[in-house]
């Protein structure tokens, strides 16, 4: 069976895509792979996404063109910009702004491999004051009728120079209001996703809230205190059967910088039952900010 990481796309290099043309390979996920272009048309470098065919369902295909267009329409500082959406026979394709700097998951990462335990996690105001740039960007979205559906680290970008979070990969993301079929496709990630996702795969705002508390829980301990898991099923399963038993640890008690305070603003964010979250990203970063203001640092 056919994978990204077994595909061979060197033949790609040269191609022009779009008004841009592909210059060398810049990453892959699961499911794409990413080139860093040259636009000719504005005599820039840009990044351009390509999702083979060969990976995809034709249903799966129509919903990216949906809903990558439907990304194509957000424009906040914190959301990367989606220039062009197409298809050639061979790949699906979007284009957008070239970031430069490393993802979320690299800094927590790095901060993992530190030889002392205290600094294996992210600093705590670092971690808030990135969140709440992050839940802006989610809530902006929401607000114009888009749930990300696949918030995690690898897919918030640190920009080298202003240290700016900047959201990636809108292009899977769906739109409120479409029809049920819609709705039975389930995209995002098991580390990150929402319980709701697992069961139905229908989403609201809420399932970004999930995700990004899940990732805020991540840089405040250090880590994910999830329980042993061999495979992504496995991990669905023990979502559903743990519920809000799932992580073994909660924030203050993996870090000595979290009072319980803070701790529960997180812990409400990955609550299992969406209607005992947070009703909108706004809600989350309004209980992080005004615990920032009655805890400064």
């Amino acid at each position: 069976m056919a994978s990204i990481k077994t595909m061979n796309f060197d033949h790609l290099i040269g191609q022009t895509v779009g008004t841009s043309r592909l210059l060398h390979k810049l990453d892959n996920g699961a499911m794409s792979v990413v080139f860093v272009a040259y636009q000719k048309t504005l005599k820039r470098q840009i990044a351009v996404k390509i999702l083979p065919k060969a990976l995809l369902t034709p249903r799966i295909a129509e919903l990216f063109h949906q809903e990558a267009e439907a990304a194509a329409f957000l424009s906040h500082p914190c959301i990367i910009p989606v220039y062009e959406v197409g298809e050639t026979d061979e790949f699906l394709y979007f284009t957008m702004q070239l970031i430069k700097g490393k993802s979320l998951a690299y800094y927590i990462r790095q901060a993992r491999r530190n030889v002392l335990p205290s600094k294996r996690m992210l600093p705590v105001t670092v971690s808030l004051k990135m969140i709440l740039k992050i839940l802006d960007a989610l809530d902006y979205a929401n607000k114009l009728g888009i749930v990300h559906r696949d918030i995690k680290p690898r897919n918030i970008l640190i920009e080298a120079h202003s240290k700016r979070p900047i959201v990636t990969d809108f292009g899977v993301a769906r739109s409120y209001g479409g029809s049920n079929d819609d709705h039975r496709v389930m995209v995002g990630t098991p580390t990150y996703m929402a319980p709701e996702q697992i069961v139905s795969g229908i989403v609201d705002g809420r399932a970004d809230i999930y995700a990004a508390g899940v990732m805020l829980l991540e840089m405040l301990c250090g880590g994910l205190p999830y329980p042993p898991y061999d495979s992504a099923v496995k991990l669905l399963k023990i979502k559903l059967r743990l519920q809000d038993r799932l992580f073994s640890k909660t924030p203050c008690q993996a870090n000595p910088n979290v009072d319980a305070a803070l701790d529960a603003i997180v812990m409400k964010a990955v609550a299992y039952d969406k209607e005992r979250r947070y009703s909108t990203c706004r809600e989350f970063a309004q209980a992080i900010e005004a615990w920032m203001q009655a805890s400064p640092r």
